[in-house]
């Protein structure tokens, strides 16, 4: 027997309408390129600041903020917003003295950037600079916020370098270049400096200071009369030199490296394509104490590395002599294995 109609209609299930989740709050122009992965914040405002950025085709203000309906442009080339923070990559480069880390050179000179992967969709931002002469330790990422933490005069991280001079400073040099030296631009200082040990115009010294004026630590130097014959960067904010990069070389940080310095600078961690676990109490102690990334990942430049020096024997040196276990039997017959596959 049929039930009525009415009895049917009533007993049906109700559907409901799906709740569009709600739009992101608008934000400021210069952090949503930022996060976009387009380049530093500084770097953004002096794109806008230039007129070659434009919202809904007019042309955008420094402060404007932006949601995600409207139509951003750069040289009249439309960009991707991404209003919400996504995990960075980030990259160490052991720079090598004679390159230059600019993009745009009339003179064609070797560049880091041209040691970097090809990205889609967003750019790689140096984090701070280092001059032609000078070596050792470069940061990149896709995070214009990250870089920004780093380079931002008002968080005042730390950079330490090793500097091999000829000669060596007296003791009241020594503290004249803590409390401060009168140089072109202003007063300039190290927070700290160490003698490293050496002779002659082998002298070595570790210094640590909080800002990047340009040939900053050269001229603290000059300035009393020594020469810096080589300067190289070890370390940056939490961030220190594999000892095991090679000069030449690129280090791909592992995501739980990339959330440590998230963490470190304050920024949201975004969830990546694998579940995170939730950091441990010592892993919470850690962050913004330097850390040395693991050097098993080391992807080679693409250029050719220079040619190694031929290391000449001296007299006195000890011999060394051949292992008790080498069979040329056993050899030949591992490299069949490896023809055949097995290897």
């Amino acid at each position: 027997m049929r039930r009525p109609v009415q009895e049917q209609q009533e007993e049906a299930p109700v559907v409901r309408a799906r709740k569009k989740p709600a739009a992101a709050a608008p934000q400021r122009l210069q952090k949503v390129l930022a996060v976009s992965g387009l380049g530093s914040r500084r770097d953004m405002e002096e794109l806008i600041a230039s007129g070659r950025v434009t919202v809904n085709g007019e042309p955008a203000q420094l402060g404007q903020t932006v949601g995600a309906d409207d139509v951003v442009r750069i040289d009249k080339r439309v960009v991707k917003l991404q209003t919400e923070p996504q995990m960075p990559r980030v990259l160490l480069y052991h720079k090598l003295e004679g390159e230059i880390v600019s993009q745009d050179d009339p003179e064609k000179r070797a560049s880091v950037f041209e040691k970097l992967p090809h990205i889609r969709g967003a750019k790689w931002v140096s984090i701070g600079r280092l001059d032609i002469n000078t070596c050792g330790l470069m940061i990149f990422t896709t995070s214009g916020e990250l870089a920004n933490h780093f380079m931002h005069p008002r968080y005042e991280v730390e950079r330490e370098y090793a500097v091999r001079v000829m000669g060596e400073l007296t003791d009241e040099q020594l503290e004249q270049m803590t409390e401060g030296v009168e140089l072109d631009d202003g007063i300039a200082s190290f927070d700290a400096i160490q003698d490293r040990g050496g002779e002659g115009s082998n002298h070595w010294y570790q210094v640590i200071l909080r800002e990047g004026r340009k040939r900053e630590v050269r001229r603290l130097f000059e300035a009393q009369g020594l020469m810096v014959s080589r300067l190289m960067r070890v370390r940056f904010g939490p961030v220190t030199l594999p000892p095991r990069l090679k000069r030449g070389q690129l280090l791909t940080l592992q995501d739980k490296e990339v959330r440590a310095l998230l963490e470190w600078a304050g920024l949201p961690v975004p969830r990546s394509s694998q579940q995170q676990r939730p950091m441990t109490a010592r892993e919470k102690e850690q962050v913004g104490k330097p850390f040395t990334p693991r050097a098993s990942r080391i992807a080679m430049a693409a250029a050719a590395q220079e040619p190694k020096e031929r290391k000449v024997r001296k007299a006195g040196w000890a011999k060394a002599k051949p292992k008790a276990s080498f069979n040329p039997a056993t050899k030949q017959q591992r490299r069949s294995d490896r023809n055949r596959g097995r290897g």
